[in-house]
C-alpha cells in the first residue's frame, strides 16, 4: 500500500488559493482516477478537483469553507503497491518531542506555528479582507470591532494584517490617549481604557449602516459570488472615470439573413446560429481598427494588448453573471465564432467553465437585450477600459434613405451602449469605436455564406 497526496492544482496565473465548498467523497470511499473528490471555489470560477490515481480516501486535511493555497495537500488517497508515505506521521510523535525540547526551542516552535496560522488559515472579514484566526482572536480579546480591524494597515502578503501589525496597533491605540490624559489627571491608563470603550461604538457607526426592518421583512444572505461581484463593481467605479456613448444600429439585413439560413445551419453543423457570434465578429473587427480600445491601465502606464480576447457576459442559473473569454477573437471566422460562443455559453450554464476560460480578457460585451432592456450603462471589467452593452432588437418604424428618395419603413434596430474609462479613452475614440461596430453590422452582406 502507498499513500498519494492530493494537492490543490494550479488554476491559472492569477489564482493563488481556493475555498473548499463541498467534499464529494468521504473517508473510506473508493475513488477512480479522474473522478471528482471535492468542489472548490475561487474568485474566478467554481470547479472540481479530480483524483489522479485509483484508491481509497483515507484522510481529509481541510474542512468545508477552509481556504487552501495552490500546491497544498488537501487529502490522502491510499493506493495499491509502493511504499507508504505517512503525510502526518509527525503528529503522533509531536507530544513526546515537545517534552524533551529545550525551552528556547519550544518558543521557536510556537512562533513558527503562529506564523503558519497567519499565512495558511485566512479568514474572510465582512469587507472581503482575509484575517488569520490568531489575529481574529487577538482582536476579540482586546475588544477590537470588525470595522476597527478593517482600518489596520497590514504588512503581510497581499496587505494582510499580521500578529505584529495588530500588536503595534494596540500599542499606539492605548498610548495616544494616555499622553493626553497624563497632562490632565495623572491617571492615564485607567481613563485611556474608559475612553476606548466609549469611542469604539463611534468608530463602528459609519461602517454599520444599519437598516431598520419590519417584522415581516426577509433577510437574505448574499451568495459568495454575489459578494465578489459587489466588491468588484464598487472597486471598478472607484477606479475608472466611467462615461458612455450611445448609437443606434439598423440590423434588418442581419435579421433577415439569419432567418433565411439558421435552419439549414443547424442541420449541417448541429449548432444554433444566434445573433451573439455575429455581434462578436463585428466587435473584434472594430477592436482591430481601434487598438487603443484594446488596452489596460496599470498605475500611470497603458498596456497595449497584442491579443484581442473578447469577454462575453453570460447569465448563470442563480442569476449571477460570469464572463468567459473568446481568445484571439479576431482570428476566428464566423463558423469558428459560433462554435466558440455556444461552447462557452453552454459550459457556463452547466457550471463547467475552467479558470482559464475566464482569464485574459481585453474587452467585454454584455447583452442586456436578453432581459428586454433597450440599452444599459454597464460597469467596466477591470483592468480593461471598455465594455459594450447590446440592447434588445426592436421592430420599429424608421426613415429609410434610398437614391430614389426617403420613405418610412419597418426596420429592426438596436441600441449599442459603450462605457469606457475616460482617464485614457476620450470621447472621440469612444464614439468612433462604437460607430465602427454599427457600420460593420449595417454593412452585412445578405448573400453571405457560412
Amino acid at each position: 500500500m502507498a499513500n498519494f497526496e492530493l494537492k490543490l492544482p494550479k488554476m491559472g496565473e492569477s489564482v493563488a488559493e481556493a475555498t473548499i465548498t463541498s467534499w464529494l467523497k468521504d473517508v473510506g470511499d473508493t475513488i477512480e482516477a479522474d473522478e471528482a473528490v471535492l468542489e472548490i471555489a475561487t474568485d474566478k470560477v467554481d470547479s472540481e478537483v479530480p483524483s489522479e490515481v485509483d484508491g481509497v480516501l483515507v484522510e481529509k486535511l481541510f474542512n468545508v469553507d477552509d481556504v487552501v493555497q495552490v500546491g497544498q495537500v488537501i487529502a490522502v488517497i491510499q493506493t495499491e503497491g509502493g511504499d507508504t508515505v505517512e503525510v502526518k506521521a509527525e503528529d503522533s510523535a509531536a507530544e513526546p518531542k515537545v517534552e524533551e525540547t529545550a525551552p528556547k526551542e519550544v518558543a521557536e516552535i510556537a512562533n513558527t506555528v503562529e506564523a503558519a496560522k497567519e499565512t495558511v488559515e485566512p479568514v474572510v472579514s465582512t469587507e472581503g479582507r482575509f484575517y488569520s484566526p490568531l489575529v481574529k482572536n487577538i482582536a476579540k480579546k482586546e475588544g477590537i470591532s470588525q470595522a476597527e480591524l478593517d482600518t489596520i494597515q497590514g504588512t503581510g502578503k497581499d496587505a494582510r494584517v499580521t500578529k505584529n501589525d495588530i500588536k503595534a496597533y494596540l500599542k499606539s491605540r492605548t498610548s495616544a490617549p494616555s499622553k493626553a490624559l497624563n497632562s490632565e489627571t495623572g491617571t492615564a491608563q485607567n481613563k485611556a481604557t474608559a475612553v476606548n470603550v466609549k469611542e469604539s461604538p463611534k468608530a463602528e457607526a459609519p461602517a454599520t449602516n444599519a437598516v431598520l426592518t419590519d417584522g415581516g421583512d426577509e433577510i437574505i444572505e448574499m451568495s459568495r459570488m454575489g459578494k465578489l461581484i459587489s466588491k468588484y463593481m464598487v472597486e471598478s467605479v472607484q477606479t475608472s472615470a466611467h462615461v458612455q456613448s450611445f448609437i443606434e444600429a439598423d440590423v434588418t439585413k442581419i435579421w433577415n439573413w439569419r432567418k433565411k439560413v439558421k435552419n439549414e445551419f443547424v442541420k449541417r453543423e448541429g449548432e444554433n446560429l444566434t445573433f451573439t457570434p455575429i455581434f462578436m465578429e463585428a466587435i473584434a473587427k472594430a477592436l482591430k481598427d481601434f487598438p487603443l480600445m484594446n488596452i489596460s491601465v496599470e498605475g500611470d502606464k497603458i498596456i497595449k494588448k497584442k491579443a484581442i480576447n473578447v469577454g462575453m457576459a453570460a447569465a448563470l442559473p442563480d442569476g449571477n453573471l460570469i464572463v468567459p473569454v473568446i481568445k484571439n477573437a479576431d482570428q476566428l471566422n464566423l463558423l469558428g465564432m459560433v462554435k466558440r460562443v455556444n461552447d462557452l455559453a453552454n459550459r457556463a450554464r452547466m457550471g463547467q467553465l475552467n479558470p482559464d476560460d475566464i482569464q485574459g480578457g481585453t474587452y467585454t460585451v454584455t447583452n442586456v437585450g436578453t432581459f428586454g432592456s433597450i440599452m444599459g450603462t454597464p460597469i467596466i471589467n477591470q483592468p480593461q477600459v471598455g465594455i459594450l452593452a447590446l440592447g434588445a432588437i426592436r421592430k420599429v418604424p424608421a426613415v429609410v434613405e434610398t437614391p430614389e428618395g426617403d420613405y418610412v419603413g419597418i426596420r429592426y434596430r438596436m441600441f449599442l451602449s459603450h462605457s469606457y474609462d475616460h482617464r485614457v479613452v476620450n470621447g472621440a475614440l469612444g464614439g468612433q469605436f462604437v460607430k465602427a461596430v454599427k457600420d460593420y453590422l449595417e454593412a452585412w452582406d445578405p448573400n453571405r455564406e457560412i
